[in-house]
């Protein structure tokens, strides 16, 4: 995880603990008071639901942004090696042009 993740979520921990320590020393009666930390519990829970929407949807964003730069990484790779290839390929046909051509050479003179 990030350290904006990790902040965020230490930052709603706080606060849910926060809200139900303010709830739990206040001078309510016991339903009231139950009531306040079943409704801050609800509170705090669609809170982290929204949080990890928003991490799941960013893991995702981030792993396509990486999967396509991978692929135009791939695709520099194999185009550099087909340019390459020919370059070889070119080479290799005219080393084998001045072989055939010395061989000749040497059959006249044989």
């Amino acid at each position: 995880m990030s350290n904006s993740s990790n902040t965020l979520i230490g930052i709603l921990a706080g606060t849910a603990i926060g809200a139900t320590l303010g709830i739990l020393f206040a001078p309510d009666k016991g339903t009231k008071t139950r009531k306040k930390i079943a409704d801050e519990a609800v509170h705090v829970k669609d809170i982290i639901a929204d949080t990890a929407i928003d991490l799941k949807e960013r893991a995702a964003s981030t792993l396509e942004v990486q999967k396509e730069s991978l692929d135009t990484q791939i695709e520099n790779v194999v185009s550099n090696v087909s340019h390459k290839t020919e370059d070889v390929i070119t080479t290799l046909e005219a080393k084998l042009k001045d072989l055939k051509e010395k061989n000749k050479k040497l059959q006249k003179t044989a």
